[in-house]
């Protein structure tokens, strides 16, 4: 069973979090870092696995999300852009103080890669994995989806913040509800180009997307109607250094015995076959950002 933890952060909150630790030392560290609106406990199986090849995991939630939701949604202020400077570099130091000396990976699931390089202690990762990580950009998925999507953005996210203060991205099954700017900025980042970079020089001041250079592994489901390839690559880019060097590769669910992987499949417990594919690049990158 994982370790709760109560993460403190410098915005003053605190950030619910489980560590899960191998029966021997660790062979290295993985903050595991969720997708928009998910709570960590979508990932428990998939950290579990991790600390069974040998890995220290951190997985938390981020603030207004599961357990680090604190009073009504309305007043919570998270936006992406403090989940990205705030949340995910405190969980890091979390990690380096739970699993010291250790060579410290991330594994994002969609936001939870994208937001990388509004971390200020970045360059203490030795790579990242992406999953389902992309720009989300709407003029670039399916037609059958992009109407969807379009209502949801345009429609659902500013209605729901009008009329109750939050985000109602629940209604469609697009995880939990969310923090008024946390729907506000995704809609508008997914409407836009490169997603973070929608931001750059309005709500998103400084940041690392420049800087960040390590190994990356990019993952996404050929049955996934938002990370799309075109919308992949346009998140990458948005990575300068790493967009140089960086890894793809395209799931297709019939390949690994699967009917569906989508947006959110690669952590169910149905698709422990694609499992070996994270612990394998972790092992390729176990001695740093090489």
């Amino acid at each position: 069973m994982p370790t709760a933890l109560s993460i403190p952060t410098p915005a003053g909150h605190a950030l619910a979090a489980s560590l899960y630790m191998p029966a021997q030392p660790p062979v290295g560290a993985v903050l595991l870092a969720p997708a928009t609106g998910i709570e960590r406990r979508f990932y428990h199986a998939f950290a579990e696995y991790l600390a069974g090849e040998g890995y220290g995991v951190l997985s938390f939630d981020v603030q207004g999300i599961g357990e680090s939701r604190t009073g009504h949604l309305r007043d919570c202020p998270a936006s992406l852009v403090s989940w990205g400077a705030n949340d995910l570099p405190a969980a890091l130091d979390e990690l380096t103080r739970q699993v010291p000396g250790a060579r410290y990976h991330l594994i994002g699931h969609s936001a939870g890669g994208q937001l990388a390089g509004l971390m200020p202690n970045g360059e203490r990762l030795s790579s990242l994995l992406a999953v389902a990580g992309s720009s989300g950009r709407i003029a670039n998925m399916p037609l059958s989806y992009r109407a969807q999507a379009e209502a949801f953005m345009r429609v659902i996210i500013p209605a729901s913040n009008r009329a109750v203060g939050y985000s109602r991205t629940d209604l469609v099954g697009m995880g939990g509800p969310l923090p008024r700017e946390v729907g506000a900025q995704w809609a508008r980042w997914c409407l836009g180009r490169g997603y973070v970079e929608t931001g750059f020089g309005r709500e998103v001041g400084e940041h690392f997307y420049g800087a960040l250079d390590i190994p990356s592994l990019w993952l996404n489901a050929a049955d996934d109607d938002i990370a799309v390839t075109a919308n992949v690559d346009d998140m990458i880019r948005v990575f300068t250094k790493m967009a140089l060097h960086a890894e793809k590769r395209t799931l297709v669910p019939a390949e690994h015995g699967l009917s569906r992987i989508g947006h959110m499949g690669f952590f169910r417990r149905e698709s422990r076959t694609l499992w070996p594919i994270a612990a394998e690049w972790l092992e390729r990158h176990a001695g740093g950002n090489s």
